[in-house]
């Protein structure tokens, strides 16, 4: 990238590439949200079958890795497991851009084995080979396109947070219209035009990536050569140690307030599938519009939260992170309590209707936006500067830990009665919040007092 290009103000005030990450990250998001939204429902409905599991090559050692299990609780275990790897494979994906491949060529990479295990879906027999591909993929993807976007800009320039806040907007844009053309067409149509869809998305995210090029950052591959008369890096001091067994410590705990929110993409999903009144003027709406439901209720309530927060913080002293930690705990276990109720509420037989659910998503949403962002914020904070880097990296952990529960705990809906189940996700955000609570009233102003 040449010196002039950080001045290009060509695609709403920012250059260039900027647009073709944005629109590849969107049609990327596309694809994977929409398997995200369909994958449950397929294993549910379909590939577990004891009619269709023979077709899938390597299944059984899998079932036996998980104990025996079968049916929904095989297919929570299968969907939980795919999403905690997504989140850990990320790492590996930095690994290799910066040693070996540089972030275009992995990037790249990344959105063939995806658009590949997109399309190796259609084939019973290589589901299995087919999430590994989706793994990998989004592992080489994921970090590495979002560090272009950075790279896009001069350290002081200040258009760069918008521009992460533009990219995002692709990211919603996907997370939204995914389940409305990939869910519809997989659940109402055959569930390989759904998976089909999905890799349609990946090949135009592919074709945007390779266009955009030429207004991408170069990539810089030169090994980082240690100055020898460089001073050591001083130790850490008892405060910096302290602050990191802490992020150590939350990083559990943050994964349990996680779980009832992915829950959505699991065992929520299946129960809605089964229970939910979805009949709409004589037809059956998709399961999977209940996915942009919430991805719609979420990014309006993020938006709201923040408006709001920036009002509060006018007129009042706005709450630090481990406070509103506490609120989002609050909201997560009222979110819950919403699909309790509407278990408890409706007759042995008869369908939920959808007042209990839609409000289940407004209260958790907000519930989310108190946790989700400002957890990252929080770990921010408490991160020691000479390891702030390593210590960010290690917040993902706790997605990896929260997807993998996810997957365990969802299995229980098989066993347990739906109002046991949704009192068991209460009671993981409620213990959580008051873990949050105790770090905030006890170690708090010790480790990140407030100016």
């Amino acid at each position: 990238m040449t010196d002039s290009a950080p001045l290009d103000r060509s695609f709403l005030g920012h250059p260039k590439g900027l647009a073709y990450l944005a629109f590849t990250e969107a049609w990327e998001r596309f694809s994977y949200y929409g398997m995200q939204a369909l994958l449950v429902l397929y294993l549910v409905n379909h590939l577990l079958l004891p009619e269709n599991a023979g077709n899938v090559a390597l299944l059984e050692p899998l079932r036996t890795l998980y104990g025996g299990i079968d049916g929904q609780p095989f297919a929570s275990a299968i969907v939980g497991t795919y999403f905690a790897l997504v989140y850990f494979t990320p790492i590996a994906g930095g690994f290799v851009a910066d040693r070996w491949l540089g972030k275009r060529r992995t990037v790249l990479l990344g959105a063939i084995v995806m658009t590949l295990g997109h399309f190796l879906m259609a084939i019973e027999a290589a589901f299995l080979f087919a999430l590994l591909c989706l793994i990998v993929g989004s592992g080489l993807l994921k970090g590495n396109i979002a560090a272009q976007v950075g790279a896009l800009y001069k350290p002081g320039d200040l258009r760069r947070a918008d521009a992460f806040q533009i990219f995002y907007l692709g990211i919603n844009a996907g997370v939204i219209a995914a389940p409305l053309v990939v869910g519809t067409l997989g659940e109402k149509v055959g569930w390989h035009w759904g998976f089909g869809a999905a890799g349609i998305g990946m090949l135009i995210a592919l074709a945007i990536y390779l266009d955009g090029q030429r207004y991408l950052p170069a990539d810089h591959l030169e090994p980082r050569r240690k100055d020898p008369a460089a001073p050591p890096r001083p130790p850490l001091t008892r405060a910096e140690g302290l602050s990191l067994l802490a992020i150590l410590l939350l990083i559990p705990v943050l994964a349990v307030a996680i779980v009832p929110n992915n829950q959505i993409f699991n065992a929520y999903l299946t129960w809605g599938d089964q229970a939910f009144d979805l009949s709409f003027d004589g037809d059956r709406l998709p399961t999977t519009w209940l996915v942009t439901l919430d991805a719609v209720v979420s990014v309006s309530l993020l938006a709201g939260v923040a408006l709001f927060y920036r009002w509060y913080g006018k007129h009042w002293r706005e709450p630090d992170e481990a406070t509103k930690l506490v609120i989002g705990s609050i909201f997560s276990v009222g979110g819950m309590l919403c699909l309790f109720a509407a278990a408890a509420t409706t007759p042995p037989g008869d369908k939920i209707g959808l007042f209990w659910p839609v409000l289940f998503h407004i209260v958790n949403s907000i519930g989310f936006a108190h946790i989700l962002p400002v957890s990252l914020a929080f770990f921010a904070r408490l991160a020691p500067p000479s390891i702030n880097s390593t210590a960010l990296g290690l917040y993902y952990l706790a997605f990896f830990i929260a997807n993998s529960l996810v997957g365990w705990i969802g299995g229980f809906l098989s066993t347990m009665p739906a109002t046991s189940f949704w009192l068991l996700h209460a009671g993981l955000a409620g213990g959580a919040g008051i873990v949050f609570l105790l770090f905030k009233l006890v170690l708090m102003e010790r480790l990140a007092p407030r100016a």
